[in-house]
């Protein structure tokens, strides 16, 4: 039987882009051949890319004469492409449950974890830096760390990386770029293996998947991170 040949992907991206970055992970994890073209995120769009994305953002992905935009929505996609990768297929009870579970997760990290990262790198004096560093450990203690129970290494006990790390990995490994650099309190990944120890070698495993370090330059964002921090202490 002859193969079916699958459409030409091409995603509009940019490596310094987190969001990006997942659906980089996602087509490297699927094995899915794409072409790419980067989007300086330092000028204003071209007339161009604002007919295929309006909003100017990265990612957007071309398939078959449409456009996807958001990243979560793209690496969706690109998990229904081949079933059996990074997400089940949900023609079943048990894959339909899996879903579940990703979406719970995910959402969890997203809802309550992700945003005390944010007041992190926006914090003005050391003292508020140390409190969101600590809300941070509390929210993954609480929100992340029940559900990373049978991780081994990866969600649920995958031997490869499902669609949670697809779309964390990316944040993940700022976190940790972050406090190798010095520029978070350095009791922060201490707390995390004290007292989330799951969510510690989870995280561990996850930034160093091949796949998901892929397009990662540590050296462009630490020192985006350096000027973020900068101009919040400054302020």
């Amino acid at each position: 039987m002859a193969s079916v040949e699958v459409p030409k992907i091409k995603l509009y991206t940019n490596y310094g882009c987190p969001w990006a970055g997942r659906v980089h992970i996602a087509l490297g994890a699927q094995q899915i051949p794409f072409e790419e073209e980067q989007i300086d995120l330092k000028a204003p769009r071209t007339p161009e890319y604002l007919a295929i994305n309006p909003r100017g953002k990265v990612p957007a992905l071309a398939y078959n004469g449409e456009i996807l935009t958001e990243s979560a929505v793209i690496a969706q996609f690109i998990a229904d492409l081949k079933s059996d990768g990074i997400l089940p297929a949900s023609g079943t009870p048990a894959g339909a449950l899996e879903r579940a579970r990703v979406n719970w997760i995910v959402g969890a990290y997203f809802d309550n974890v992700n945003h005390q990262w944010n007041k992190l790198l926006a914090a003005k004096t050391d003292a508020e830096a140390v409190a969101a560093a600590e809300a941070y450990v509390q929210a993954v203690v609480k929100e992340v760390e029940p559900h990373l129970q049978s991780a081994a290494p990866y969600f649920d006990g995958s031997k490869k990386i499902t669609l949670v790390e697809v779309l964390t990995g990316p944040f993940l490994l700022r976190l940790f770029s972050a406090a190798k650099h010095g520029l978070v309190p350095s009791t922060l990944v201490p707390q995390l293996a004290e007292r989330a120890p799951k969510f510690s070698a989870w995280a561990q495993a996850t930034i160093s998947n091949p796949t998901v370090i892929s397009i990662y330059n540590e050296d462009e964002v630490v020192a985006g991170f350096k000027e973020r921090i900068a101009k919040a202490r400054a302020a």
